[in-house]
């Protein structure tokens, strides 16, 4: 029988030697992001015309990558230089890439104007350090790290030269405080003053580095931060579910192999034991990602204790949330490392037939998760005899037709086979009759994917981030009134305010924070006094919310808490599946009650019955969707009473969002007579003539708010 480890070797020798010949003769590398966000945002025009400027160069190669998860300024294209750190290109269009060919590539000169690091303010700097912010190496506040760094910068003469940031914690506490030098991707481990000093006069200096303190570590989850590890968004980042994306082309099996691709696949077969890859799991404290946190492990070792003739592993990609989308651009920028991580579990659990069950609506992701299992089923990577270890795995995918009720494991199983997707009362557990009646286990995209680096840099290490309850990092989308939207990983027992302030930027315009949606629809508002609540399954249940699948939806002073929970409770009442009673007729009543609050029509009463509305559906709902349901109404009577009691006792909407409470009202001594605001209303209810004051007749508005949005003068007032 063949080794494992060796025909991984042999099959990666092969494709990495084609990968070489591909990229080593490039003196410059351009990625251009292409996911489902970006190429809305135009970047495959961006792709054809880097493709079309440089076809003559054949020292410069173009290529797409998955999304690097920085919304708010897509398309992002990179261009990667050998010994210099790489210049992030924002919000690229067509012409933008003939500038970008022109001057820098021909010319070598960088275009500052959309360029990310001279927008963060990091100007000309050839260098940059990214000291790690954990708590561990940041325990000595007398001694912090980035201010001695700065100090020796300036005593020899680099500032201008070299600028310094804080990092997220790595995961490498033993060897803290730890320090990365761009673009050199060299790691500097045990830092002291006199260290420091030494690496700031030898290597920032004199370009020497300082071997005694180099680390020898070669995380995993370490690739995406040579390339982005110099912006303040991606620093503050540990990534490790999202570590390929924007570093590697997702259709090309030769860059997942450059990126220790099915190392992980390899080393169990060859040297573990089912049993040891599962008590590994254990160690990690991988808790399930996909919303309820069960551990990981236990599913597993439930699953293989099940004496059976078949069992099913299962990737439930169905990412139904409003404003989610981490498992998207996940299998997106990375599909290989969802096979890899689904095959590991089925050697664990003993099965040897995988299903991906992802929603219709994801064309791209669905055409790259077929690819790369083509790709791994042509290296004997997914099939019979993987890789002549005696062991067979085949993965097939499942559309699913876009129910937000099938995100829940039984519904979902049922979609599988044919049927309606409903769920069933449990137990029996899918670990133990699921799919077809056998043994199940069904984890989430994000779960999958943390799989390969726990065999690869192991468990240990994965159990060293996060807290005692919550290990490894969470993705979160990052949506809302927050300067910077996108997906953000971050390690668990990161503060909101962390992530709303030092990664988001803080609010938009700079207003006052208001509240944090987490878990969707599922999950609750978070107000301003629990901004630093760590986030971990625990602290978030606590303050009222969950951890979910990792929406985050920030809000500002400008937003109704009544209104926001009618929106999620309009959404889970028309997702039910309504095959239980409580959750079918529960949450229409709720929505009505909500709706009625919302119009001014509500009465004292509807406080009480919402509120014990909420209860009886949280207890008598068949699944976990329909349970979790009320959550964002008790968490907002909870923390935003007031606004209820505005809302039916004085008809008022603090936030003046809710339209039918708002009045928009012309003030006369403002008002010049210009006659905009007549123009524009649809409903012809603003009277007066040119320069004279104009009224609004009440009766008539619709409180659509185009006049106050149009006037130049500040003389349309909203109450």
């Amino acid at each position: 029988m063949a080794k494992p480890i060796d025909e991984l070797a042999r099959i990666r020798q092969s494709a990495l030697k084609r990968f070489s010949e591909k990229r080593g003769k490039a003196r410059i590398r351009i990625t251009v992001g292409s996911a489902t966000c970006e190429n809305a945002a135009g970047a495959d025009a961006v792709y054809e015309k880097f493709v079309e400027l440089l076809r003559p160069h054949s020292d410069v190669i173009v290529h797409r990558v998955g999304c690097t998860g920085k919304c708010d300024m897509e398309p992002i294209v990179v261009v990667i230089t050998e010994g210099k750190i790489p210049t992030k290109y924002i919000k690229m269009t067509p012409e933008r890439a003939e500038r970008v060919v022109k001057s820098h590539i021909l010319g070598g000169k960088i275009c500052e104007e959309f360029s990310m690091r001279h927008i963060a303010g990091f100007g000309d700097a050839e260098r940059m350090v990214s000291v790690c912010g954990g708590p561990n190496c940041r325990r000595d506040r007398n001694n912090d790290v980035v201010k001695v760094f700065q100090n020796f910068i300036k005593k020899h003469g680099l500032s201008g030269k070299v600028a310094v940031i804080h990092s997220a914690c790595p995961g490498i506490c033993k060897e803290g405080p730890q320090a990365f030098i761009h673009p050199d991707c060299v790691v500097y481990k045990a830092l002291t003053p006199e260290i420091i000093e030494k690496i700031v006069v030898e290597h920032l200096g004199q370009n020497n580095i300082v071997k005694s303190n180099v680390s020898d570590s070669s995380y995993v989850s370490n690739r995406f931060f040579p390339l982005f590890g110099d912006i303040d968004y991606f620093t503050r980042q540990l990534r490790i579910t999202l570590r390929n994306c924007g570093v590697i082309d997702p259709e090309s099996l030769e860059d997942y192999f450059s990126v220790r691709g099915y190392e992980a696949l390899a080393k169990v077969l060859q040297e573990m034991t089912p049993a040891q890859v599962i008590d590994a799991i254990k160690t990690s404290g991988l808790r399930g990602r996909g919303g309820g946190g069960y551990p990981t492990g236990l599913k597993w070792a439930g699953a293989a204790s099940i004496q059976s003739d078949i069992k099913y592993m299962i990737c439930n990609a169905d990412e139904g949330d409003p404003g989610a989308f981490m498992d998207r651009s996940a299998i997106e920028g990375d599909p290989h490392s969802i096979l890899e991580g689904m095959a590991i579990a089925g050697y664990a659990v003993g099965s040897n037939t995988g299903y991906i069950y992802i929603r219709a609506e994801y064309p791209l992701a669905i055409k790259r998760l077929r690819h790369a299992i083509k790709q791994a089923e042509e290296l004997n990577l997914l099939g019979e005899n993987i890789l002549g270890s005696g062991f067979s795995f085949k993965i097939d995918i499942r559309l699913g037709a876009g129910a937000f009720v099938c995100g829940e494991e039984t519904a979902l199983i049922h979609s599988i086979q044919g049927q309606r997707g409903m769920p069933r009362p449990r137990p029996p557990y899918p670990a133990v009759h699921g799919l077809w009646g056998k043994p199940t286990v069904i984890n989430n995209v994000e779960t999958w994917a943390n799989v390969p680096p726990i065999i690869l840099n192991g468990a240990e290490w994965f159990a060293s981030i996060g807290t005692e309850g919550s290990k490894g990092t969470k993705v979160f989308a990052l949506a809302g009134k927050v300067k910077n939207t996108g997906l953000v990983e971050v390690p668990m027992g990161t503060t909101l305010r962390e992530i709303i302030y030092d990664i988001g930027g803080g609010i938009k315009g700079d207003r006052k924070f208001k509240a944090a949606q987490t878990g969707g629809p599922s999950g609750g508002c978070i107000p301003e006094k629990y901004l630093d609540t760590p986030i971990d399954y625990e602290s978030l249940q606590q303050a009222g919310s969950m951890m979910g699948s990792g929406g985050l939806i920030v809000m500002d002073e400008d937003t109704c808490m009544v209104d926001i929970a009618k929106f999620f409770l309009g959404f889970t009442q028309d997702e039910s599946c309504g095959k239980c009673t409580p959750c079918r007729e529960g949450t229409k009543r709720l929505l009505e009650i909500l709706t009625r609050i919302s119009e001014g029509s509500g009465v004292p009463d509807d406080l009480w019955k919402l509120e014990r509305l909420c209860h009886t559906v949280q207890r008598a709902s068949l699944c976990g969707l329909g349970r979790s349901a009320p959550n964002p109404v008790l968490s907002t009577l909870t923390h935003f009473r007031d606004e209820y009691e505005a809302h039916i006792f004085e008809k008022r909407c603090p936030a003046g969002a809710c339209l039918a409470l708002l009045r928009y009202y012309i003030d006369p001594d403002k008002c010049v007579g210009c006659t905009l605001c007549a123009r524009v209303c649809p409903v012809s209810c603003i009277s007066g003539s040119p320069k004279t004051v104009h009224v609004i007749d009440q009766e008539k508005c619709i409180h659509c708010g185009q006049c106050y949005e149009k006037c130049r003068f500040d003389a349309i007032e909203k109450r």
